[in-house]
């Protein structure tokens, strides 16, 4: 299944594209056939462009608005009109179904519109500084100014819409970014690099303003640790993403971690919707999403009856190739991921968990949908994040020990509350310990125009174009005495 790639071959430093010692394949994850042979970076290449976007770090710093936002918008019109090849790319290389790659291309689309748009937001304000006597006559304000060179690090799962994540906010805000996407999944991070270059080049800016380095954690931990950027963005795991910023320190670095998000049925719930938003939540992405539905908690009066509603919804969801439109779970990224998955389903059940659903398929590389029922405590598919196709359900006998639940873990992306009471939900955005509060909705509905981000172990900092501007700008103060 060997694909023709839109793009050049090697991979794009400086100006140009080099061509790299050595490649790698990229696998199809439902049939394991090879895509492509993809560009592998090494450290030597990654010192060439640090060197490439330092030496531009003031040019991108200084480029005007227009030019900023015309790139942007180049990009966007661009891609748009690529669709159906970056959604066919995106299958390939994810085997995520073709619903989760067309959702992923249209919020890819909306964040370089959203980070277009913010250009002309990027401003600071004045302040009175004769607040105190000594400040009457002073003219106070500040300003926001590049943090400089962004090192973006994405995961799998979603590699064309994380590089927007850190390609487009660093744009804006007038910064140079080294792209460097997960070794399984770096073409349509490529294709959209490219792309990206192209739009710049029309813009009248540098197309080195965006670099792309691939390789190991050698090249990552070149890119990171280089004490003249400005800023590390690295989406992934926790564990990894911990030793990140370890390693990187003092530079700022943004963190968007995993997550075990929770959604919890009160007893008021509209258990139907409920149980389809459990399913959706559950399986989009083939459970591959730092936000998916992975435990569900029911206040115990409305568990018999919420899972009579969940259980017909099992079995409605189609398992199989990702390139069909109505699948819905197909392979996860590569063998391993299935093997650790079903380890941890296998010692749930050994430690007293029920297995209360799991759809069999033709297909034994491609674990089907999978409800747990009653974790004893300790289980990892309870405790980390599981990363497949699984839901976990315990029941709690209200609605104030089903907040502590969601509290009780080292991680704090997103949760959501299925009431239809206002305390309730007004109750879950006080009182629960994470980044976003959903109420009837999946706690993996996420606006790329809102701050999303995590707390504990889910990371720190915010994405979403404003706030991942924000993000990488520094405020500059400034304070003038007029001569008299």
């Amino acid at each position: 299944m060997t694909i023709e790639l839109q793009f050049p071959s090697g991979l794009p430093i400086g100006d140009s594209w080099v061509e790299t010692p050595t490649t790698a394949p990229v696998h199809f994850p439902y049939d394991g056939s090879i895509v492509a042979q993809a560009p592998v970076g090494t450290t030597a290449l990654a010192h060439q462009a640090l060197e490439n976007a330092l030496s531009i770090r003031s040019q991108v710093a200084h480029l005007p608005s227009h030019t900023r936002r015309s790139a942007l918008q180049g990009a966007l019109s661009t891609v748009s009109t690529k669709r159906e090849e970056f959604i066919d790319l995106l299958i390939l290389e994810t085997g995520k179904p073709r619903v989760d790659c067309e959702v992923e291309l249209d919020r890819t689309l909306l964040t370089l519109q959203t980070a277009a748009e913010e250009v002309a937001r990027l401003h600071g304000e004045t302040v009175p500084l004769d607040l105190l006597p000594s400040g009457e006559n002073l003219i106070g304000f500040w300003v926001r100014k590049p943090i400089g060179v962004v090192v973006g690090i994405t995961g799998f799962n979603y590699p064309l819409l994380l590089a927007a994540h850190k390609i487009a906010p660093a744009l804006a805000a007038g910064c140079p970014v080294i792209v460097k996407p997960a070794p399984q999944t770096p073409l349509a991070t490529l294709y959209l690099v490219h792309l990206v270059r192209e739009a710049l080049t029309a813009a009248g800016a540098p197309a080195s303003a965006v670099q792309l380095l691939t390789g190991g954690v050698d090249v990552g931990s070149t890119l990171t640790t280089d004490r003249r950027i400005g800023a590390v963005s690295f989406t992934g795991s926790a564990a990894v993403g911990h030793q990140i910023a370890r390693d990187a320190a003092p530079t700022k670095v943004l963190l968007e971690l995993g997550s075990n998000s929770a959604l919890v049925v009160a007893e008021d719930a509209d258990l139907a919707a409920a149980a389809d938003a459990v399913v959706r939540g559950g399986y989009y992405a083939s459970g591959q999403a730092c936000i998916s539905v992975q435990r569900v908690i029911v206040v115990e009066s409305v568990r018999a009856a919420f899972l009579a509603e969940l259980t017909p919804r099992l079995d409605a969801v189609k398992v199989g190739d990702p390139r069909e439109s109505a699948t819905r779970v197909s392979a996860l990224i590569d063998e391993r991921s299935t093997t650790r998955v079903n380890r941890w389903i296998d010692e749930a059940v050994t430690a007293g968990a029920t297995l209360a659903h799991q759809t069999q398929g033709n297909d034994p590389r491609i674990i089907g949908p999978t409800v747990l029922l009653d974790l004893p405590h300790g289980q990892q598919a309870w405790d980390e994040e599981i990363f497949g196709p699984v839901i976990a359900i315990r029941s709690v006998p209200d609605i104030e020990t089903a907040f502590e639940v969601v509290n009780d873990t080292r991680y704090g992306l997103h949760a959501a509350v299925y009431t239809s009471s206002l305390s309730t939900a007004f109750a879950a955005i006080d009182q629960l310990d994470v980044g976003g509060v959903v109420v009837n909705e999946v706690p993996g509905f996420r606006s790329d125009v809102m701050p999303y981000g995590g707390v504990k172990d889910s990371g720190t900092g915010r994405e979403g174009p404003r706030f991942a501007i924000e993000e990488l700008t520094t405020t500059r103060m400034a304070i003038i005495r007029p001569n008299p």
